[in-house]
């Protein structure tokens, strides 16, 4: 048994919705539930995705709300869509956040057998991170044989 999890990030360390769903699922099905999550302010210019979310539905969802989709087609369309490349290369940043959840064991190994622990831990680990961005006590201090900075 697996998990995805879905998220809203708006950089690596500011993870703004987050849903859990069998590892089996499809990431499609999803993005209306995680776009609901987003707050509406600050608003939204660009979405960036992964294949996964290719799909009419999403692309016009996100144009019917005023935002730019930047995802890259899936190698089976038949008229394949345009899509900004250089836009698209932010993209890492959202794979940086799934990094720095995934550096906390009990993310990583799904330790809880409750999803709803588990999504609570995400959020506290999420929260966790968009802080320790902002506050110097919060960061990771060195081993002891390391020398800090």
């Amino acid at each position: 048994m697996s998990t995805k999890i879905h998220a809203g990030c708006r950089d690596e360390r500011t993870g703004i919705a987050v849903v859990l769903t069998a590892g089996q699922c499809h990431e499609s099905p999803v993005f209306a539930t995680v776009f609901a999550q987003v707050p509406p302010e600050p608003s939204l210019t660009h979405a960036i995705m992964d294949k996964a979310y290719d799909s009419h539905d999403i692309r016009e969802h996100l144009l019917k709300h005023d935002i730019v989709p930047v995802i890259p087609p899936k190698s089976n369309r038949i008229v394949p869509l345009d899509y900004d490349k250089n836009l698209y290369k932010f993209r890492e940043k959202i794979e940086r956040f799934f990094n720095n959840l995934k550096q906390f064991r009990c993310i990583a190994t799904r330790y809880e057998k409750l999803s709803q622990t588990f999504l609570a831990l995400i959020h506290l680990v999420v929260v966790y991170l968009g802080a320790a961005d902002k506050s110097p006590r919060l960061t990771r201090r060195p081993s002891q044989g390391q020398k800090g900075l």
